[in-house]
């Protein structure tokens, strides 16, 4: 673990670096997870694409909370 700021590097201290990151990678599991849910129906596997959509609504509240948190920090 790293006790060193590195928002020098990127221009964004690393505590908001990483709520930015956390919601992108809940953004970007959401949509994944749609097409894996795509594909199990396709398959005609409801019982797979029901995991994913109930995956997939986890990550969008992830999301949803990562916003939310950004929000009310913005300019702190």
């Amino acid at each position: 673990m790293s006790t060193t700021e590195t928002g020098q590097v990127t221009g964004t201290k690393d505590k908001d670096y990483n709520i930015i990151w956390f919601t992108e990678a809940c953004l970007s599991n959401a949509l994944r997870l749609e097409q894996y849910a795509q594909d199990a129906e396709r398959d005609g596997d409801n019982e797979l694409a029901e995991f994913f959509r109930r995956a997939q609504g986890e990550s969008r509240k992830g999301a949803e909370q990562g916003k939310q948190m950004m929000a009310q920090r913005i300019g702190r």
